[in-house]
C-alpha cells in the first residue's frame, strides 16, 4: 500500500514526509509557489519519497475547493500546464514524476463526470504516457484514464469520513474530517487489510484502494501520518510507492 499526501500547500510538510512514499505536490495555482514548489520537491526528493503534480483549479480564494465550470478544452490545458510545470522543478533536481492526482473540487468533479475526467486523462496523457493517473477508488476518473491507456491507481483516505455510496462526506458537515490519530488509523487498516472503511451511517462500503491519503492542511497532520504509518506496519501491510 502507497502512503501519499497533499503537500506544498503553505504548510511545513518537512515533518511529515518522513512517513509518506508518496507526495503530491501543489502546483502553485490552488496553493502554493513556484519557491515553495521548488523546496517541497527537493525536500520529498531528499528523503526519497515519490513525487506527483496535484493539479487543482486556479481558484485560491477558495483553496481550489468550489466548484468552477470549464470546458474540456479549458480543464485538459489547465492540467497540462500545472504538471508541466511541477515536473520542471522534479527535472531540476534529477528525480522524476510519478503520477498525478487532480486536488479538491476538480478531484471530486472528476470522479464522477466522465467528461472532466477524460480531459484530465487527455492531458496526462499528453505529456507523458508514463505518470500514473491518481483518482478516487471506483471512480469514473480511474476508468477514463484507463482508456487512455495510463496506469491508474485508486485513492482511498485515512483522514475523510466516507458517505454509503462509497464517497467522502462534503467537509462543511461535522465529522466529515477524522481528526484523531487512532480513528484515522483504524479507517486506513480497515481499509488495507479488509478493503472497506466503516460510513457515515455505521454501514461497510467497498474500498478497493492502492494508495491511501492524508491531508497535510489537516491539524495534526504529522502525528495523524505517524500513527497510520505504525498501524500498518503493526498489521504486517507492506508499505510501498506506487
Amino acid at each position: 500500500m502507497d502512503l501519499n499526501a497533499d503537500v506544498g500547500e503553505g504548510m511545513d510538510d518537512g515533518p511529515l514526509l518522513p512517513f509518506l512514499t508518496s507526495a503530491s505536490i501543489a502546483c502553485g495555482l490552488h496553493a502554493g509557489s513556484p519557491l515553495i514548489m521548488d523546496r517541497v520537491v527537493s525536500l520529498a526528493l531528499s528523503r526519497r519519497v515519490q513525487v506527483g503534480a496535484h493539479p487543482g483549479y486556479a481558484d485560491r480564494e477558495n483553496f481550489g475547493r468550489a466548484a468552477v465550470d470549464l470546458s474540456p478544452d479549458e480543464v485538459r490545458a489547465l492540467v497540462l500546464y500545472q504538471v508541466a510545470a511541477l515536473d520542471g522543478f522534479v527535472r531540476a533536481h534529477g528525480g522524476r514524476l510519478a503520477h498525478v492526482k487532480a486536488h479538491g473540487a476538480l478531484y471530486n468533479r472528476a470522479a464522477r463526470d466522465l467528461t472532466v475526467a477524460t480531459a484530465i486523462a487527455e492531458a496526462v496523457r499528453a505529456y507523458g504516457g508514463d505518470l500514473i493517473v491518481v483518482g478516487l477508488a471506483g471512480s469514473v476518473q480511474l476508468g477514463a484514464a484507463r482508456l487512455a491507456g495510463l496506469r491508474a491507481a485508486g485513492e482511498a483516505f485515512a483522514d475523510r469520513r466516507y458517505l454509503p455510496d462509497a464517497t467522502l462526506m462534503p467537509r462543511s458537515e461535522p465529522g466529515a474530517v477524522l481528526r484523531d490519530p487512532k480513528e484515522a488509523a483504524e479507517q486506513a487498516a480497515l481499509i488495507a487489510r479488509e478493503g472497506y472503511a466503516v460510513a457515515s451511517d455505521g454501514s461497510r462500503v467497498r474500498i478497493d484502494a492502492d494508495t491511501l491519503c492524508l491531508h497535510g492542511d489537516t491539524a495534526g497532520a504529522t502525528g495523524i501520518a505517524r500513527a497510520v504509518r505504525d498501524r500498518l506496519e503493526t498489521d504486517g501491510v507492506l508499505i510501498a510507492p506506487l
